[in-house]
Order: C-alpha cells, then sequence, then structure tokens
C-alpha cells in the first residue's frame, strides 16, 4: 500500500511538474508573440510618422525662414461662411470666433513681435466708411495689417479710404468693387507695394457661387519688423 501511495504521488508530481512545464512554455510564447506584435506596432508608427509631411504654423505649405512671421488667410465665402485670418498659429479672426462681419475684416499685429493689437470689421454694404477712415488713420507704424472681404467689401469705399488702404502697400484697393473677393496683408509705413495680394472680381459668368466669385486664399511669411 505505502509503495503504491508512493507510486500515485510521485505521478502527481510528475503530472503538476509536467502541466506547469506546458503552462509555462506557452506563456512564453504568447508573450514572444505578443512583445512581436508590440514592436512590430512601434515600428510601423514610426515609419507613418517618418512618412507624414510636417505641419507648419497656419497649415501653410512650407516653413518660414528665421525672423518671419508665419501666415494664411482666406476671403469670405459668398454671405454665408466668413473670412480667415491665422498669423503664427493663432487664428486672430474666424467664423468660429465669431469676430467677423460683413465688409471689410481687419486683425492689426505687432511687427516686432507678432502678437494680436486689434481686430475690427466694417460694413462696407449699410454702414458708413468713416469709422474705418477713422481706424486706418490711428494704425502705428511698424504694424502689420491683414484685410479679407465678406459679403460686399466695397460698396461704401471712397477715395480717402482706397488711399489709406493703398498706402499699406496695396495695389488691387483701386478696383475692388461689389462683391469681389479681396485679401491683402500689408503694414504702416511700408515702403514698397506688398506682394501679399489676392483678389477676384465679381463676373456673373465666372462666379463659382451665384452672385459671389470663389473664395481666395493667401499665405506667406511676413519679415519681421527690424529696429
Amino acid at each position: 500500500c505505502y509503495l503504491t501511495g508512493a507510486a500515485k504521488l510521485v505521478v502527481v508530481v510528475a503530472i503538476f511538474l509536467l502541466t506547469f512545464y506546458v503552462i509555462s512554455q506557452v506563456f512564453e510564447i504568447k508573450m514572444d508573440a505578443n512583445l512581436g506584435h508590440i514592436f512590430a506596432r512601434s515600428a510601423l508608427d514610426a515609419a507613418a510618422r517618418s512618412t507624414k509631411p510636417p505641419r507648419y504654423k497656419c497649415g501653410i505649405s512650407k516653413a518660414c525662414p528665421e525672423k518671419h512671421f508665419a501666415f494664411k488667410m482666406s476671403s469670405g465665402a459668398a454671405n454665408v461662411v466668413g473670412p480667415k485670418i491665422c498669423v503664427e498659429d493663432n487664428v486672430l479672426m474666424s467664423g468660429v470666433k465669431n469676430n467677423v462681419g460683413r465688409g471689410i475684416n481687419v486683425a492689426l499685429v505687432n511687427g516686432k513681435t507678432g502678437e494680436l493689437l486689434d481686430t475690427k470689421f466694417f460694413d462696407m454694404w449699410g454702414g458708413d466708411v468713416a469709422p474705418l477712415i477713422e481706424f486706418l488713420k490711428s494704425i502705428q507704424d511698424g504694424t502689420i495689417v491683414l484685410m479679407a472681404t465678406y459679403d460686399d467689401g466695397a460698396t461704401k469705399l471712397n477715395e480717402e479710404a482706397r488711399k489709406l488702404i493703398a498706402e499699406l502697400g496695396s495695389t488691387s484697393i483701386t478696383n475692388l468693387g461689389f462683391r469681389d473677393n479681396w485679401v491683402f496683408c500689408g503694414g504702416k509705413g511700408i515702403k514698397t507695394k506688398s506682394p501679399f495680394e489676392q483678389h477676384i472680381k465679381n463676373n456673373k459668368d465666372t462666379n463659382k457661387y451665384e452672385g459671389w466669385p470663389e473664395v481666395v486664399e493667401m499665405e506667406g511669411c511676413i519679415p519681421q519688423k527690424q529696429d
């Protein structure tokens, strides 16, 4: 009986050890498989990150050089979607921010630091041009001025207002007409005409929207003002 009991104990212990060994082997295999999957996933993620195109400030197509401010802007879409102005990855004006309106939308930026100074919009259909003229005259030298139309930005413009905007570097302001789409980036005290300007005429034969031309977009790098 003793030998039988001892034999049974040996068998039980042997089965336990074998079971433990099998389980441990399976566990290690599973661990190896999981680790392999994790490493493979990490390698794929790293490859995806390396092939994904980099994102630049304001979503522009390439990085700006040192001592330049990145900007991107668009005019309004008909009388439905407002314009958008972004500088150095900061959205200064947009429909989402609820600070745009019919007419000419203006954002003022410090030419040395890139910081926002002010935003305003002026209704050039049902409003008065006098507040726009007063605002333009108050802009300090060295200020970056970004403008975008929404709906109609020209009907109430007069010669004085157009001259003040032209002095900021605009060339298209003299021809800006009813419901034209226009975006412009210039500066107070600029000595030359600005290279940052886009203008599309309102033309019933070519308009993308009924009564309005397509949206105009523009991006670039504004040189930082140096002392």
